[in-house]
């Protein structure tokens, strides 16, 4: 069994949003094998936590802490530290997350 804890701190940008948000992120993530969960400081400044499983660069799971929804599907491209991620706001506009994470 794999097991890692990792404190960590991404900067974003977002990409065809309306809103003003928080880009810098303090994180928290406890992995085991390729399982992942952890808590971070979003976007729209509130805490999310989530749990889901790393596949090559991909991590897919589930999120808590935004405002559109409880629980929402979590997908983040990765590479070299550098992330990409589909986000959305709850008036129906769809864009990207860009940031990376140290």
């Amino acid at each position: 069994m794999n097991t890692c804890l990792s404190i960590l701190l991404a900067v974003s940008t977002h990409l065809g949003l309306d809103d003003n948000y928080n880009s810098i992120h303090p994180h928290a993530r406890c992995t085991v094998d390729n399982w992942i969960t952890g808590a971070y400081y979003n976007s729209e400044r509130n805490m999310s936590y989530y749990v889901g499983r790393k596949t090559s660069n991909f991590e897919i799971g589930l999120v808590s802490g935004y405002n559109s929804h409880d629980v929402l599907p979590m997908l983040r491209y990765i590479n070299d530290g550098w992330f990409v991620a589909p986000a959305y706001e709850k008036s129906g506009n769809y864009g990207i997350t860009i940031g990376y994470e140290l």
